[in-house]
């Protein structure tokens, strides 16, 4: 059996990768906040050295409040990008695969189609700026590095937007949701499950790393995926929130989001032989998992 050290544990990949290792052929350990502190680089790097040697290691830890980020944007780039490349480093000189999950925000949003890996980078936000700059880190440490980019990611867990459409949606009879955003909604378990895929093909193929996009298939809005989620809510509540669309300009936010975050998967395809499924396949069993969870 591999072995698999996962950074992070609460979150919603680390958590999917965890749960879905031993049945992929890992021996996984997941390296929580209390063992491995992104806030601290080197005690970060020291810890992660006294869990090697592994086969694979997958960095699923990350500052994510985006718009805490404008205020925070020094310790979002230690979290982001700092630290990430000290492991991926550390995993060079020892010669394990490392894994590094990105985001859309890296782009600005402004082209018209799905965004492939060779499109230039623009990030418009402090945190897409953070995780530009740890792409560049993990890729400079010149190991076998693995970035994946992902965008919109959803499960039963963790603080998602169908966690919070679910929560907001059963006190209210409309909610108000931008329409002029697009992107690709991922589901964490696909995200997770490809993830390994392409770690055991790096572990045990040998081979390279390099940047992919990783996304769910299909394309919506926010307020598409708001409507999306409360169909599925509906035979549960008895009841279906109204979604109006509005405009990015009658919800401001202190950080920009990007207006097209559509990411192509097709290189990840033609190299690792799968990608995550079609955004809406799994929504109807996480809405029901949240529901009963929250009940």
């Amino acid at each position: 059996m591999l072995r698999l050290l996962i950074l992070g544990r609460t979150g919603q990949l680390a958590r999917e990768l965890v749960a879905q290792a031993p049945g992929q052929g890992w021996d996984a350990m997941a390296l929580g906040r209390d063992m491995a502190d992104f806030a601290d680089p080197l005690a970060c790097a020291t810890a992660l050295g006294e869990h090697l040697p592994a086969d694979a290691v997958i960095n699923a830890a990350a500052y994510t409040a985006v718009d805490r980020a404008e205020s925070e944007e020094a310790l979002a780039h230690t979290i982001n990008a700092e630290t990430p490349g000290r492991l991926a480093a550390l995993c060079a000189g020892r010669g394990v695969p490392f894994i590094h999950v990105s985001t859309d925000y890296v782009f600005d949003g402004s082209k018209p189609g799905p965004y492939v890996e060779t499109d230039p980078a623009a990030p418009q936000s402090a945190y897409g700026r953070s995780k530009l700059a740890g792409e560049h880190a993990v890729l400079d440490a010149g190991g076998r590095s693995l970035i994946a980019r992902t965008s919109w990611v959803y499960s039963a867990h963790g603080q998602n937007f169908v966690k919070t459409m679910l929560h907001l949606g059963a006190d209210r009879d409309e909610l108000r949701v931008v329409d002029d955003q697009h992107g690709c909604p991922t589901a964490a378990h696909e995200l997770a499950r490809c993830l390994l895929v392409a770690a055991r093909a790096m572990a045990e193929g040998g081979r390279a790393g390099g940047v992919y996009h990783l996304a769910g298939e299909g394309e919506t809005s926010w307020a598409g995926f708001a409507d999306a989620t409360f169909d599925r809510a509906a035979p549960h509540w008895g009841r279906r929130p109204a979604v109006t669309r509005i405009t990015s300009a009658e919800y401001p936010t202190p950080a920009p989001r990007p207006a097209n975050s559509r990411l192509d998967s097709s290189r990840f395809e033609a190299e690792f032989g799968t990608r995550p499924a079609g955004w809406e396949a799994s929504l109807g069993e996480i809405v029901q998992k949240i529901l009963i969870s929250e009940k």
